[in-house]
């Protein structure tokens, strides 16, 4: 019998996700802990399901914003920070770093890991800096990767370096320094400016070059930037699908031709609507549309869709995030209905059926076993972080590669 798209995706889910752990369980005097019931329980994952998180700190109601902590806590591990330079230093001097730390501080009290995004960006330069000259604001723009990286550092380790370069030397708009920086210096030397600073405010931070664009363009971007040394930790792919889903053929084509460089991948920025869809010759993307609703039929197609799409890049080994945008339909980018939640924080189907997957499906336990008589058990697990309970304890370990793995633990 032929095996289906689902049983392949499966296996390989299975192949690169998981792995067979045989534990071994000793007493606080390292004596094996024969014939003893304990159970295995998974409490993180190490892939990385995101979202941004750009309305943590409050939404219209306190009610609102106590559904949209809880269910991002429960369901998700990463989330993108807003540090959109415009915004985040309106005025100069005065940049909003409180209140970046109070969300990255949120994070990492519900064990999600935060990412700054982005620290350089075309179409996000402040008005403060429109007058000064290109020299001044190539300065100014690699003092704000450096002092950002290094005043969030052990809070913030993973940042989208610079954004969507691939469009970046036909930008125009009255703030347009960048593009005419690019211009003057080139778009590769740019992007080697903006990594070397922000590697030497942060050598373990993970940077990432980021971009909408998955022609042969921004392979070609990519590939110039490692020629000429540029330290991309991650390739990032952004997927709105605002005009359509993209479908299996453009997915596994975008996933065979930017794993050539045998790099991870990041889905950063993931939309697939619950509504009416854009018009494909719409090509305004700046705009916010107030009465763009969720529908009934659309979160159905929403959730199914995203549940295909999920499992198509979960079972790839080269991706190690995927990130959605936006986690609720309030403040939703462009007003699109996008979110895991609609405008009242309610969960929309695609919630409950990602739920089901990520924290069940592809999610180890509880697994109530008992040891051998050299204190040994065997399971197959899901790549994470995991607890073992037994003798009254709680003791934690790692399960890191897709592999066969002998891992041990003490009771202490």
């Amino acid at each position: 019998m032929e095996i289906t798209v689902r049983e392949k995706l499966d296996k390989a889910i299975r192949r690169h996700r998981t792995a067979d752990v045989t534990l071994t369980v000793r007493d606080r005097r390292g004596r094996p802990l024969a014939d003893a019931p304990l159970v295995v329980q998974q409490t993180r994952h190490q892939f990385l399901f995101g979202c941004n998180a750009f309305s943590i700190l409050g939404l219209d109601v306190p009610e609102q914003t106590a559904a949209y902590r809880k269910r991002f806590a429960e369901l998700l591990n990463f989330a993108t920070l807003p540090f959109y330079w415009r915004g985040y230093e309106k005025d100069e001097h005065k940049p909003q770093t409180r209140r970046l730390k109070a969300m990255a501080a949120w994070c990492a009290s519900h064990g999600v890991r935060p990412k700054g995004h982005p620290l350089v960006w075309h179409n996000s330069q402040p008005e403060w800096i429109q007058d000064r000259s290109l020299a001044e604001f190539e300065r100014l723009q690699m003092r704000r990767v450096v002092r950002d990286v290094r005043q969030f550092r052990g809070l913030v380790d993973t940042w989208d370096v610079i954004n969507e370069t691939e469009i970046l030397p036909r930008f125009t708009l009255p703030l347009d320094r960048l593009p005419r920086l690019c211009h003057m210096i080139g778009r590769v030397e740019i992007i080697k400016r903006s990594f070397d600073a922000a590697r030497a405010a942060n050598p373990n931070a993970t940077l990432i070059l980021n971009d909408y664009e998955t022609s042969p363009a921004y392979e070609e971007i990519i590939e110039r930037c490692l020629d000429a040394g540029v330290g991309i930790d991650i390739i990032g792919i952004q997927s709105h699908m605002h005009t359509g889903y993209w479908g299996a053929e453009k997915t596994a084509d975008v996933l065979r031709r930017f794993s050539r460089f045998r790099k991870p991948i990041h889905f950063t920025e993931l939309t697939i609507l619950s509504g009416k869809l854009k018009d494909i010759n719409d090509t305004d993307w700046e705009s916010r549309h107030e009465n763009w609703t969720t529908t009934d039929d659309g979160e159905l197609r929403q959730a199914e869709q995203a549940a295909d799409f999920y499992r198509v890049l979960f079972a790839h080994p080269a991706v190690e995030a995927i990130t959605w945008w936006d986690f609720c339909d309030q403040k939703s980018w462009m007003g699109a209905p996008s979110g895991f939640l609609r405008a009242d924080a309610s969960p929309k189907p695609m919630y409950d059926e990602l739920k089901k997957t990520i924290k069940g499906e592809w999610w180890t336990g509880p697994l109530k076993l008992r040891t051998d008589g050299d204190g040994r058990a065997s399971f197959r697990a899901f790549l994470g972080t995991h607890i073992v309970k037994a003798n009254g304890r709680r003791i934690e370990f790692a399960v890191d590669r897709p592999d066969t793995i002998e891992a041990a633990v003490r009771l202490t």
